[in-house]
């Protein structure tokens, strides 16, 4: 099977199984970390097909959403992938990406890296910053009826991974316990390049928020 037939078969596969998903994680997330994954690999040196199966497989099965189940992700994609007769070497290397990808699996050491993990995780970095990344938290604090704002709980800089997945705190305090964090964790110099003008942009947001709630900003 070539890839073209490959990558099609995925978009379908991808889309059917999201077609209900929270909107911070559905298909349209999934088609912008694809674009994204793509522009960046262009300046790299990588395996494309592994590239675009990775960024769209990445939340077919998100931990989150399965009661922190973080094996069901790679698990869901292998199972696809065999059944479009995927190579072994190919089905094993998106599987690692999806595993080791997450912001939460970056709480430990990683014994898994490859340029392809570097640009697809880039990808997804940059749909979680920016205006878009913005629209992504707040639809997100949303669907799990968390606060917006609220001066009594500070953001924790120092939590554990636990602590991070089992977190209920409000949104604003998701941009300094992880948003803003992620411009200094790119890999790839498109990737840094992209993340930059959207880390910015985040900057502003904040000082916009606080001027009218009448607080300084915590940066």
């Amino acid at each position: 099977m070539n890839n073209d037939i490959i990558i099609n078969k995925t978009v379908s596969f991808v889309k059917d199984t999201l077609k209900n998903a929270e909107s911070g994680h559905d298909w349209w997330h999934i088609n912008r970390v694809w674009t994204n994954a793509r522009h960046i690999a262009a300046a790299e040196d990588c395996n494309l097909l592994v590239v675009e199966l990775a960024a769209l497989l990445h939340d077919i099965a998100d931990s989150k959403f399965h009661n922190g189940d973080e094996e069901i992700g790679p698990q869901t994609a292998g199972n696809f992938l065999k059944t479009i007769d995927a190579d072994a070497q190919t089905i094993e290397h998106v599987q690692q990406i999806i595993r080791y990808m997450s912001f939460k699996a970056s709480f430990n050491k990683s014994g898994f890296h490859s340029p392809e993990l570097a640009i697809v995780q880039d990808a997804d970095r940059l749909d979680a910053i920016g205006a878009i990344g913005i629209a992504r938290a707040f639809a997100y604090g949303g669907h799990k009826n968390r606060e917006i704002y609220n001066p009594e709980i500070e953001p924790n800089l120092n939590m554990s991974k636990e602590e991070y997945k089992s977190s209920t705190a409000p949104t604003i305090n998701h941009f300094y316990e992880k948003l803003l964090l992620l411009k200094d964790k790119m890999n790839t110099a498109e990737g840094k390049r992209l993340a930059m003008e959207r880390h910015e942009f985040m900057e502003q947001f904040l000082k916009q928020f606080y001027s009218e709630i009448s607080l300084p900003s915590l940066f």
